[in-house]
């Protein structure tokens, strides 16, 4: 059985809403929920970032089941990993044990309001590195004291820790993230439906260890306005990881994206109301071997809707999967 979960969005619906709509998912019957950390969104277009972590305090009150998870924090440039394991730790504590925590190298979109200078991939990689076992050394308590490469943490503790810390994830495209989402983490995240990601993450330590991927969908009856939504709000996407975690502003994504027709963002997303169009976009997920596939509905005032169609038809249909 694979897993299907509910992607809160911070980059198409404000702080409230994202609750009421992680509420209606876990009433709806989604397995598990993620979370996007943001400051930008992709397209102005979208319109909206509120602050991950004060959303996720709330989701855990308003919820009582349903696991909760950053997909993905960056723990090396907007916040210090020392900051995140107490974010985190805090975050378990309230949830009473429902949350994983999310990490990945980010993305210029989000990590350049502190101004620090935009590394090359390979760099951000070693800094991710760094970070992990920061924050790991972090939740085995006591004080913790490192002076890095990349990171000093001088005398540091974090003093409300939960029995059991929360399991950590690790964003993966490649050999070397896989390597270190292998070596140091719970579970592999992905966005794409790579085999080889999950061949490579078993080979270097994670075999047997969940893997979440995430597909963007977008429902409506009207299928002309779900494709004509899922254009003017998530063409972003077809731009590749690559081009994605370079980009410095909504400006930037929006003349990348500027020949991205609908036909060609209708050809990656599914967009309508065809039940079998939605499993089939899902089923290369299960195939390669994720475990969980979050999905993200595209539109921040089309949740309630797709909602309750996925509560009466589309989880329904993906529990055959």
């Amino acid at each position: 059985m694979v897993g299907i979960g509910y992607t809160m969005m911070t980059e198409q619906t404000g702080p409230r809403e994202l609750v009421d709509h992680v509420v209606g998912a876990e009433r709806a019957g989604f397995d598990f929920s993620v979370i996007s950390d943001h400051s930008f969104p992709w397209l102005e277009s979208q319109g909206h970032a509120p602050y991950a972590w004060s959303v996720l305090g709330a989701a855990a009150q308003a919820t009582s089941r349903i696991p909760l998870m950053t997909y993905v924090t960056c723990p090396t440039f907007r916040y210090h990993p020392a900051v995140i394991a107490q974010k985190a730790a805090t975050m378990q504590l309230l949830s009473q044990g429902r949350f994983r925590l999310g990490l990945g190298s980010g993305e210029h979109l989000n990590e350049h309001v502190v101004g620090a200078d935009w590394p090359a991939a390979h760099v951000r990689l070693d800094m991710l590195e760094e970070a992990v076992g920061i924050i790991r050394s972090l939740f085995t308590g006591g004080y913790v004291s490192h002076h890095g490469t990349h990171f000093d943490v001088v005398n540091a503790r974090v003093w409300d820790l939960p029995d059991d810390p929360p399991p950590i994830g690790i964003a993966a495209s490649g050999d070397r993230s896989c390597e270190i989402a292998g070596r140091y983490g719970d579970l592999l995240v992905a966005t794409e439906p790579k085999a080889e990601l999950v061949a490579a993450f078993g080979a270097y330590g994670g075999s047997g260890k969940p893997r979440v991927g995430q597909l963007p969908v977008c429902y409506d009856p009207d299928r002309d306005a779900a494709v004509a939504r899922a254009h003017d709000q998530f063409r972003w996407a077809l731009g590749g990881w690559k081009v994605n975690a370079e980009l410095p502003g909504p400006a930037g994504f929006a003349q990348a994206s500027q020949h991205t027709g609908p036909e060609d963002v209708a050809a990656a997303i599914p967009c309508g109301d065809d039940v079998d169009a939605f499993v089939d976009a899902v089923r290369p997920y299960a195939d390669a071997g994720f475990t969980e596939i979050a999905l993200i509905q595209i539109g921040g005032d089309q949740q309630e809707s797709f909602l309750d169609w996925s509560a009466t038809k589309l989880l329904p249909a993906l529990g055959e999967l």
